[in-house]
């Protein structure tokens, strides 16, 4: 897979250069700031975007607002955020712009390498990676339609947005697959979601709710 990386910091740019290398991954471009990505991706075309938020010049949003740019113009890039802040406004935003290949990792929680590596592949291939921490803070902003929801059911609510399937759900929560099924059954209905047969679409769906 052909990968773009922004990130500022030099040192930290090299290390993750021979970490996606090392990981069987192409970095055809890596970048320091978000107008040399919105190039980079321009003329390279790549699987996926690793991208920090905060960059050059005032090092606030402009990573984040490069990967909203990227989502519009070419919709079957995959954008994973790696950074060191939560930017609810923006990851709302770009949650709602289109949720498949789309993750937001928090640099500081990543424990494993490899746990990074099979997040930004499950990114590159169309799915979804979120932080825990992320999901709760946007669940946070949208508090009031979660009024409705059991805490067993805002458990499996966040779970289903870090992406977990039904059968990572019952192993994190230590239920029956039944049970699991249940419970989503009754998130669609509380949230008025429409019934589908596609269980990617549980997670579009979640986003979806999310970036309302």
């Amino acid at each position: 897979m052909r990968v773009v990386l922004a990130e500022d910091s030099v040192l930290l740019r090299a290390g993750l250069i021979r970490l996606l290398t090392e990981g069987g991954f192409e970095v055809v471009a890596a970048v320091p700031d978000a107008g040399q990505l919105l190039a980079a991706v321009d003329a390279h075309r790549p699987d996926v975007v690793v991208v920090d938020v905060r960059m050059p010049p005032t090092h606030t949003d402009e990573g984040i607002r490069a990967a909203l740019v990227i989502r519009r113009q070419h919709p079957k890039i995959a954008v994973c955020v790696l950074s060191q802040y939560v930017e609810e406004r923006y990851a709302t935003d770009l949650l709602s712009v289109e949720t498949s290949g789309i993750g937001y990792l928090l640099k500081d929680r990543v424990a494993q390498v490899s746990d990074f590596l099979d997040a930004l592949r499950r990114v590159a291939a169309g799915g979804t990676a979120l932080d825990p921490e992320v999901v709760a803070q946007l669940l946070v902003r949208r508090n009031d339609p979660m009024r409705r929801l059991t805490p067993r059911e805002q458990d499996v609510l966040r779970l289903m947005a870090e992406g977990r399937s039904n059968t990572g759900i019952t192993e994190a929560l230590k239920v029956s697959h039944s049970a699991v099924e249940k419970y989503v059954s009754n998130i669609f209905a509380k949230l008025d979601l429409p019934p589908t047969d596609t269980d990617h679409r549980r997670v579009l769906a979640v986003l979806k709710y999310l970036g309302t």
